[in-house]
């Protein structure tokens, strides 16, 4: 059998082989040159890197892990850096007890440092007969042909697609590594040139046709880079920061949502959009944490645009409460409702704690009907802002009490549990479905979505918000005289606290359904403004990667909690112009009453 036909038998076998074990197998990480971290070995494993890196130079008898020989430092040994702390971990059962590689880069002559190797691993038997623990030999290296000369623990990193030694010594070899810069001079940055990606993509599936897993050295080190190497199939992805890397890596999966959900666009007919005529009603619809970053997942996850971006007149407001840079959601939606900043936790009050009309109020004494729709309790910070006057949104009870006692005509949310008295001595009629709101002809209706959390998109709700925003306009509208109707797309803020790319994307293009039927019914009356926004970003949202064709976002986060950055706030129909520009968030209410025309 000749060399070329014996290498494309054994490419195949090996290929077929690699194929049924990438099934069960996912990237590496790899912590190259480990030996510079701060703390060598036990950063690495701490987070659950999977390959370690040590260049090793033998000298005056003993093994030294260094760069350089003249950096050697004669209590930096093979022995302290990295086989105590092995044999530590595995007798103490400490971590994950993940599979380990130490890979070995060999700075001396390869057989002299071998022999010295195997000597000191003897000692550590606990180690070296690990199932999950394995040693690769790189840098210099004996010939392939006496691979099989070697215990079994020792095996070795071949660094060429030329040569493949025979079966038995190809079966020592553990990994195929490569400089990168052998195809691609690419700094980590932006992508891969089309050229540059071909022959990238052609060396890792040259080495997975040989049955073996690839690494390549030399490479960028960023977050781009990474998830381009696990995206392409690099089995041991390199890096000098184990940490970032574990971290970014390990949760991309879970950051990267495919939306199957979608938001059919309405174009409206701009016919009554920033004309100067007087205005009937107002719907004001809150995406609760719906920052910009959140607004352009869905617009990318939805096939670029939604309802939302048609709209033109759009502005951006500032978030800070009264004593905090950072505001909650009671503070946000306070300043929304009553026009003043207040501090944190507090509800329809001023920041001195003085119970201040809210919108609503201001409005129910000038003949409108009020209504309120939120996939969040009922008793949440925002919906309670505007009907509630209490210094802290955690006193639920006498919330709920507030609700029961105020003159709106409308409500629908979540959270019936917290109303345990009931509304029998009230003049609302509690309903059973979304249906029952737009036929009512009560003068105060309220509708529970659920006893406790209404359900997400995810988890099930279905188009709730868009069918409640659409009744509600119905019942609303039926009472002919002027209304006002907040609606509150809840849960973006929810997910966003949880760093939950799926949910935020799934919310924000949900919350768009319900901007539609708003939008729809300022055109179908043209006396309509609707002003749509948010009462603060959470978790300082970002979109580093995505794709159009296939609607994929990768998102990632800053924290777990709210931001200080701007929130956009959009608006349409009469006078929507108004609410252009960049002003604090209280402001949103004194623009209210100037197009209402409202002292």
């Amino acid at each position: 059998m000749t060399q070329s036909i014996k290498i494309s038998v054994l490419a195949l076998l090996f290929s077929l082989q690699f194929i049924q074990a990438q099934d069960i197998q996912k990237y590496k990480i790899h912590s190259h040159n480990d030996y510079e971290q701060n703390i060598p070995f036990w950063s690495a494993y701490a987070n659950g890197l999977n390959s370690i890196e040590a260049d090793v130079f033998l000298k005056d008898n003993n093994l030294y892990v260094s760069h350089t020989e003249t950096d050697i430092k004669k209590e930096r040994t093979l022995e302290k850096l990295y086989l105590d702390p092995l044999q530590q971990v595995m007798t103490l059962k400490m971590g994950n007890q993940q599979p380990i590689q130490l890979l070995i880069d060999i700075k001396t002559e390869s057989v002299a440092t071998l022999k010295k190797l195997i000597a000191v691993l003897e000692n550590y038997p606990n180690v070296i007969n690990n199932k999950n623990f394995s040693i690769v030999i790189s840098g210099n290296r004996p010939e392939a042909k006496t691979y099989t000369q070697y215990p079994n623990y020792i095996q070795f990193d071949y660094q060429s697609f030329a040569g493949i030694p025979e079966k038995e010594q190809w079966e020592k070899v553990a990994i195929i590594s490569k400089s990168f810069s052998e195809f691609s001079s690419w700094n980590g940055k932006g992508r891969l040139t089309a050229e540059d990606y071909k022959k990238v993509s052609e060396a890792i599936n040259k080495a997975h046709s040989y049955g073996k897993p690839f690494r390549f050295w030399g490479c960028p080190d960023s977050k781009t880079a990474w998830k381009t190497f696990k995206d392409l199939g690099v089995d041991f992805i390199n890096t000098d920061m184990p940490y970032e890397s574990s971290r970014y890596l390990n949760s991309l999966d879970s950051r990267v949502f495919y939306n199957t959900i979608d938001s059919p666009v309405y174009t409206p007919t701009y016919l009554s959009d920033k004309k100067n005529s007087p205005i009937q009603n107002i719907i004001l619809l809150i995406g609760d944490g719906n920052g910009l970053a959140q607004i352009s997942s869905a617009v990318l996850a939805n096939g670029g645009q939604l309802t939302l971006t048609q709209l033109k007149s759009i502005g951006f407001i500032k978030t800070q409460s009264s004593d905090d840079f950072t505001t909650d959601s009671a503070a946000a939606g306070t300043a929304l409702a009553i026009g003043k900043k207040t501090f944190n936790r507090a509800i329809g009050v001023d920041s001195l704690g003085i119970p201040t009309e809210n919108i609503m109020e201001v409005l129910s004494k000038k003949g409108f009907s009020t209504g309120l729709i939120t996939t969040d309790h009922i008793t949440g910070a925002t919906p309670a802002s505007f009907y509630s006057h209490q210094k802290e949104r955690d006193m639920t009870a006498a919330i709920a009490n507030d609700l029961i006692n105020s003159k709106i005509s409308l409500f629908m949310g979540g959270g019936s549990r917290n109303f345990a008295a009931g509304f029998s001595k009230t003049d609302f009629s509690i309903l059973n479905s979304i249906a029952d709101v737009a036929n009512s002809n009560k003068s105060q209706v309220g509708l529970f979505f659920s006893e406790n959390t209404v359900p997400s998109v995810l988890k099930g709700r279905g188009n709730l918000l868009a069918e409640a925003t659409k009744n509600g306009l119905e019942f609303l509208n039926a009472k002919n005289k002027p209304f006002f109707l907040m609606v509150e797309g809840a849960q973006i803020d929810s997910y966003g606290h949880a760093n939950n790319v799926p949910g935020i994307v799934s919310e924000v293009i949900d919350f768009d359904k319900a901007i539609t039927e708003a939008i729809k019914f300022a055109d179908q009356t043209g006396y309509t403004l609707v002003i749509v926004t948010a009462d603060h970003e959470t978790s300082g949202f970002t979109l580093p990667q995505g794709n159009l064709k296939d609607k994929m976002i990768e998102g990632d986060f800053t924290t777990d909690d709210h931001t200080g950055i701007m929130v956009p706030i959009f608006s349409y129909g009469p006078q929507s112009d108004i609410f252009s520009g960049v002003y604090e968030n209280n402001e949103v209410f004194h623009k209210i009453k100037q197009v209402l025309e409202l002292k």
